[in-house]
């Protein structure tokens, strides 16, 4: 007789694999587990199936693991704008203090800490001054403020800017901005504080940016007393073009312009973008100046921190440790400390920040969005002759003074483009993907719906062997124990019909024996 077969022919379960192998899409696994006997055409495929998923395994992990090294990639490119925003232009003298505005009750306190001097040089300096020695029972104020002291002596945009002129409309000093910074009192041009609007230019070249006619002033220059590390020989201004967002550091960042000199300064703005970990290192989190926080205002509404820039966290950094080392910060940082005093400036504060700054003790990642401007400057001869006299006529001076004293700052963009350097994941989750389907495909044979169906499959092994087991385990109970229910049933049943003795029925025959 025949095995029956067809319809009749024993069906198999799911779970078992030579009935998944001859359905499944994964290429080979039917030659593997196909019907038969074990043959060498059969662990040949084996073999192949083996090294293939090996090598598919290998590939991945090299993927993920270079995935989870997180690379970036750096992208420049130039693009085209019809306007941009200026830059703020920030302007310092290099000499502080004016001369004719220093008194003894300034020498007496700010004397040994800025100019290097003794209490028994006063005298001098203040004859070396063309001023007046204090007058007999001088006695100096009790209290001193530095910030007082710069605003006071320092030099007035009002006396230094002969000329100005943006974009050839005129402008004054009420479009620059009083900032201290630790070359002293200096002035920002298109600061943008206290919400004024930004001032924009649609052209490019000489003419359509700022141009400035400034007077140093040599005259109010201070006398080099004594050869000190801060003792300026130089003459002239500096200068800092930079965003909006990040305060300057015109001491280390800015260029020097001299009296003249015609100096032009051709910019182009790069915007950089950085990547925040783990991709890189970017941050933009403001750093909180003030060494120990401040309880915030139950009823009041938190103060907004200002956008985070490399040189703001490192300014408030540098505060953060003058007020721990000090006790004091600097009148041009940042923070709720109380400035330092001359005595404090020239024992504490002057002395470590400039080790701070030689070690590089502050340590601040870049921002994630910043702006830059690339410079080229170029400088011609100023006054011609014929200017010299004419430029004496209006300004009331000598043709000389106009030579020493007067230069002009001719800044403006090169074109309406700007550079973008932007950092970039060099590798995605969907490229990561890719490469795993990729490698599936060329390897195995396999896409994202084989996997599901192995996993279908393991969901059929685990019903049937794992559950079914226990299923046959209860009904092979339940079994048992209805067995034996019958079995306890019809004994009692048999229990019920046994009689006594003397109760059982007796047979006629045997009551004649």
């Amino acid at each position: 007789m025949k095995a029956p077969s067809g319809p009749e022919e024993v069906r198999r379960p799911a779970s078992d694999i030579r009935v998944f192998a001859s359905s499944c899409t994964l290429h080979g696994l039917g030659h593997v587990f196909g019907p038969g006997d074990l043959t060498l055409r059969r662990g040949m495929w084996a073999t192949a199936m083996l090294l293939s998923l090996a090598t598919f395994l290998y590939q991945v992990a090299g993927r993920v693991r270079y995935y989870g090294e997180f690379h970036h990639e750096t992208t420049l490119d130039e693009r085209e704008s019809r306007q941009l925003v200026f830059p703020a232009v920030t302007l310092c003298n290099i000499n502080p203090l004016r001369r004719s505005h220093l008194t003894p009750n300034d020498l007496h306190w700010a004397g040994p800490a800025l100019l290097g001097l003794d209490p028994a040089e006063h005298v001098a300096f203040l004859r070396a001054l063309g001023r007046p020695p204090a007058p007999p029972g001088f006695m100096p104020s009790p209290t001193f403020d530095m910030a007082q002291l710069y605003t006071r002596a320092g030099h007035s945009l009002e006396d230094m800017l002969l000329d100005c002129r943006y974009r050839g409309q005129p402008c004054g000093p009420e479009n620059f901005t009083v900032i201290f910074t630790r070359m002293g009192q200096c002035y920002t041009f298109n600061s943008g504080a206290q919400g004024t609007e930004l001032l924009t230019t649609t052209k490019g070249g000489a003419g359509n940016g700022l141009e400035v006619m400034l007077d140093v002033q040599q005259e109010e220059y201070l006398p080099v007393w004594k050869d000190t590390e801060d003792t300026p020989f130089e003459v002239g201004i500096r200068v800092q073009i930079h965003s909006q967002e990040e305060p300057p550091i015109i001491d280390q960042l800015g260029f020097g312009a001299a009296p003249g000199y015609q100096t032009f300064v051709s910019c182009q703005q790069q915007q950089l973008s950085y990547l925040p970990p783990p991709w890189g290192d970017c941050s933009s989190k403001s750093l909180n100046p003030d060494f120990e926080q401040e309880p915030s205002d139950p009823l009041g509404s938190p103060s907004p921190s200002p956008p985070y820039s490399l040189t703001g966290c490192r300014l408030a950094c540098e505060a953060r440790y003058l007020a721990r080392k000090c006790g004091c910060r600097m009148m041009h940082m940042p923070g709720g400390a109380p400035v330092c005093s001359p005595q404090q400036y020239k024992d504490c504060a002057n002395p470590t920040l400039d080790a701070m700054l030689r070690k590089d003790t502050c340590t601040c990642p870049n921002p994630c969005a910043v702006t830059r401007y690339a410079k080229e400057l170029s400088m011609v001869r100023i006054p011609s002759r014929s200017a010299a006299r004419y430029l004496a006529r209006k300004f009331n001076r000598s043709e000389a003074y106009i030579a020493e004293n007067v230069l002009v700052l001719d800044i403006f963009f090169e074109a309406l483009n700007y550079e973008t350097v932007e950092q970039k994941k060099a590798y995605e989750v969907s490229e990561l993907l890719g490469d795993i389907g990729g490698q599936m495909g060329l390897f195995i044979g396999a896409s994202l719906l084989t996997i599901l169906e192995i996993l279908d499959y393991l969901c059929e092994v685990f019903r049937d062997r794992v559950l079914g087991y226990f299923w046959r385990q209860r009904r092979s109970q339940r079994h048992s124990s209805t067995n034996l229910a019958s079995h306890s049933s019809l004994c009692s049943c048999q229990d019920s019909l046994c009689l006594p003795p003397h109760l059982l029925p007796r047979h006629t025959a045997l009551d004649l024996l």
